[in-house]
């Protein structure tokens, strides 16, 4: 498990322009930090950075005493805007590749289904699900094969009241497992978080 994320100094560009410059910040194990900041900050530059798909131009990105390659690898999820979901699979089909591959077992995979109200969805296209019902398939993947470290892009964008209530539960039980979040909002989480703003410009 990953006792803490820690942020030293990160500087990111992209193009020209520096979206931050020696950004500092830790996250313990059972905590959360939402990203704030306007269109443009860079929120989603960060999330790919800790996730290992941007390099920063400075600084670094810690994973307590795991190295860098190992954590990412084994203890990190990024659910980003895009789900990531195959449209012309059936949406167990593509829950059962894709939570495996993050090596899911057939017990986790079920409960997670169960938990988010999947089941009477899975022998239907993908492309045949609501935006929600697509979220709600992601964030399965991610019940179903525990990480600690959830990277989390507008997470409950697409989700109806109903549906933000059971994730913000999902969340705090991941917490609570010792687990960690950090989540690009632009509405509140309805869990206790610290907050780093980005600022940028609207």
């Amino acid at each position: 498990m990953i006792a803490a994320l820690t942020l030293d100094g990160l500087t990111v560009r992209r193009g020209e322009r520096t979206l931050f410059r020696g950004l500092s910040a830790t996250v313990p194990a059972g905590q959360a930090l939402v990203l704030i900041g306007a269109n443009g900050a860079g929120k989603t530059s960060l999330l790919r950075t800790i996730a290992g798909f941007v390099r920063p131009d400075a600084g670094s990105v810690g994973f307590g005493d795991l190295e860098p390659e190992a954590a990412r690898g084994a203890q990190v999820h990024l659910l980003g805007h895009l789900d990531g979901l195959k449209g012309g699979r059936r949406a167990g089909d593509e829950l059962a590749f894709q939570a495996r591959f993050l090596g899911a077992d057939d017990a986790g995979i079920a409960a997670a289904a169960e938990r988010l109200g999947l089941k009477p969805l899975l022998d239907l296209e993908v492309r045949k699900l609501s935006a929600g019902q697509r979220r709600r398939l992601a964030f399965a993947r991610l019940m179903a094969a525990p990480r600690a470290l959830w990277l989390l892009d507008e997470p409950f964008a697409p989700l109806d009241v109903k549906w933000r209530a059971v994730l913000g539960q999902v969340l705090s039980d991941h917490l609570s497992g010792g687990g960690m979040v950090v989540a690009a909002v632009h509405d509140p989480l309805p869990i206790p978080a610290a907050t780093l703003d980005l600022g940028g410009l609207a």
